[in-house]
């Protein structure tokens, strides 16, 4: 009985990550057909609209990504694109160029580019830096926020790669156990490597060459976007 569960378990965890690659493939191919149209093109685009159509769709830009930052999860411009921007993609420069103004102006945030592969975006705080690093990320006050400054701090003392054993197995001192449910963070597991994954505070990738298959553990996109290697030092004093 146990080893079918264990047979099972390692069967599901190689088809959600086969699902979720063939899903980013699939993403990708999408931002593959956008081309990111020349300044004539844009040009020409803006001459067929009234400019309360390009602020009523720089509004909703506004709006979708601000949505997104709730939940912390990079916005992809192929979303972008196939959501909001939909016919109006030959100004999408424009529309970008104008909501990056707004959300300086109006809320103090910066649209930043993580990945210029992918095209993905996500908000920072873009006051002065004695406040900037005033977000639930660098300042944890939450227990799942602590939970990831944990994790990134193994991460850094460790040199910038970290195998997942060594992950589980420091969360298992703090009694936080990846193989059972925790009464905060739920599937401890899940969190790790797909909500903080996905919300490119990590990095979870696949060691090549190893069997059985080990995985480990780097910095995301957005972790060195948000937090800064003296305020990790200072995480770890406390």
């Amino acid at each position: 009985m146990t080893q079918r569960k264990r047979l099972y378990n390692v069967q599901s965890s190689s088809q959600s990550k086969r699902q979720s690659n063939s899903f980013m493939t699939q993403e990708e191919d999408e931002d593959a057909t956008f081309t990111q149209p020349s300044t004539s093109q844009v040009q020409r685009g803006m001459e067929k609209l009234t400019p309360a159509q390009v602020d009523q769709r720089t509004a909703e830009v506004v709006q979708y990504i601000l949505v997104k930052d709730q939940k912390k999860i990079p916005v992809r411009r192929a979303d972008l694109v196939k959501h909001v921007i939909k016919d109006y993609r030959t100004v999408f420069p424009e529309i970008i160029k104008r909501a990056t103004r707004i959300f300086e102006q109006v809320f103090g945030l910066k649209l930043v580019e993580i990945d210029s592969k992918n095209h993905m975006y996500i908000l920072v705080n873009n006051l002065d830096s004695a406040v900037a690093r005033a977000s639930p990320v660098v300042c944890p006050n939450n227990p799942k926020m602590g939970l990831l400054f944990v994790i990134l701090s193994v991460i850094f003392m460790k040199g910038g790669v970290v195998r997942e054993n060594l992950i589980w197995n420091t969360l298992k001192k703090l009694r936080v156990d990846p193989g059972q449910r925790h009464e905060e963070f739920g599937d401890v597991r899940k969190v790790v490597t797909d909500e903080f994954v996905r919300q490119r505070y990590l990095e979870y990738v696949r060691i090549p060459h190893t069997e059985p298959v080990e995985y480990e553990f780097r910095w995301g996109q957005r972790s060195d976007v948000e937090v800064s290697k003296a305020q990790i030092l200072e995480f770890m004093a406390s």
